[in-house]
């Protein structure tokens, strides 16, 4: 669906170009993006690798089962069904982490092994409760240190690329608080009904 929504957007934009005669501007327009776009890319490249080897080490060295053990609280509270599964709770520790510190593409393999250990349990036709509280986690996360934004604006020019955290975390922590309480009251007005 998307790839024709994209199709769509791109095939518009060049029709539009043509027929009003800026078909060398588009040209150039396309050259210049796709350079910068390179640009952009290798710039971010250094702070992504560090941030997501410095995750793989965490889990590889045993930290993640700490992490767990420090945030099972908080898990086994939004994630009852979860209480005695270590593993599943930390890979959700794990993708928290992630997303805490701002690094989503960091975040996404760790997200999908902690929905993958979530579905082994999960025999429903439908996803448990715990998965779709978990998409909802995921995407509307808080973060703390916002790598790839405070990347993006000093890579920009920004003078002070950390200048946005207080509204970050304003809005993380807002919309994360909103999503989990939409969740948690869906849940307890249809106990029987819907997802699990």
């Amino acid at each position: 669906m998307l790839d024709a929504i994209w199709f769509g957007v791109l095939f518009c934009g060049v029709l539009c170009a043509l027929c009003t005669g800026r078909g060398e501007e588009l040209s150039a327009g396309l050259l210049e993006g796709a350079g910068k776009g390179v640009e952009l890319t290798l710039s971010l490249l250094g702070s992504l690798c560090a941030w997501t080897g410095f995750l793989h080490i965490a889990q590889d060295s045993g930290l993640s089962g700490k992490l767990a053990k420090a945030l099972s609280p908080v898990i086994v509270r939004l994630f009852p069904d979860y209480r005695e599964d270590r593993e599943v709770q930390g890979k959700i520790a794990m993708n928290l982490a992630a997303n805490f510190l701002g690094l989503g593409n960091a975040a996404t393999p760790l997200g999908l092994s902690a929905m993958e250990a979530m579905s082994r349990r999960w025999k429903g036709e439908t996803p448990s409760r715990g998965m779709v509280l978990f998409v909802v986690m995921n995407t509307a996360s808080f973060q703390l240190v916002p790598v790839t934004l405070t990347a993006l604006r000093a890579a920009y020019g920004s003078d002070q690329p950390f200048g946005v955290l207080p509204q970050v975390w304003a809005v993380s922590l807002l919309g994360l608080g909103a999503c989990v309480a939409v969740c948690k009251l869906w849940e307890r007005a249809h106990p029987g009904e819907g997802l699990g």
